[in-house]
């Protein structure tokens, strides 16, 4: 696959509508030059620094197709990768200026600018409920919560769970206005999944935990409306 570099999104990079899976919210590789490389550009601009195992899963592609994409836009120039235990990838300035153009064609190709700004002012509140919720799971009366009170970590679970289901909502117009977000919704009920059985690093702790995805789908909200953090 060949990647051009210009002052806008090359045309090539234009993912079209079923570029996710409306049911699983995954990626599917229609066999367009370019599709899955603007995808993978795109989770790792919204994650910021990421393993290849994580951009795969936030992609929700195999890691090899991953590599091959990364390795192809390093390339180009749009992306790049820091080596060690510690290592990463992260997109460079060339890369957020390409994918800022795509964006924007994205946005007024599909007409969703209205939708997905309406989307946002309802995301916006249940944001700062998350950040609420996320403090009372990892502070208790001043210090540190040991998770040893069963009956309050349950109490703060149920709220997770009603929010959950409001952000849902939030969640299917965002999907409606452009199908991408609709990985979001699969990797929160992923996590909220894991946390009712038991695993409860995926509150807040886990690098895919439901805190994690919820920052991450903020961070594409701006991105995607332009608006800086």
């Amino acid at each position: 696959m060949s990647i051009l570099i210009t002052s806008r999104a090359p045309d090539a990079w234009d993912p079209p509508p079923g570029l996710f899976d409306q049911v699983t919210g995954r990626a599917v590789d229609l066999g367009a030059d370019g599709v899955i490389a603007v995808l993978v550009l795109h989770t790792l601009r919204c994650m910021g620094f990421a393993t290849l195992s994580r951009v795969a899963g936030a992609a929700g592609l195999g890691e090899s197709d991953v590599q091959s994409e990364l390795i192809d836009l390093a390339v180009a120039g749009l992306v790049t990768y820091e080596p060690g235990d510690f290592g990463g990838w992260s997109i460079t300035p060339t890369g957020r200026s390409a994918h800022a153009a795509w964006v924007a064609d994205e946005l007024d190709a599909a007409g969703a600018k209205v939708a997905v700004a309406e989307a946002f002012d309802r995301f916006l509140p249940l944001n700062t409920e998350l950040l609420d919720l996320c403090g009372a799971w990892q502070i208790r009366s001043g210090a540190l919560n040991d998770h040893t009170d069963a009956a309050y970590d349950a109490r703060v679970l149920a709220v997770l769970v009603d929010f959950d289901r409001r952000a849902g909502v939030v969640c299917a117009a965002l999907s409606a206005a452009l199908p991408r977000f609709g990985r979001y919704r699969v990797r929160l009920a992923e996590a909220l999944a894991r946390v009712g059985s038991g695993e409860l690093e995926y509150v807040t702790d886990d690098m895919a935990s439901y805190h994690v995805i919820w920052f991450q789908l903020h961070e594409d909200l701006l991105v995607t409306l332009g608006i800086p953090r």
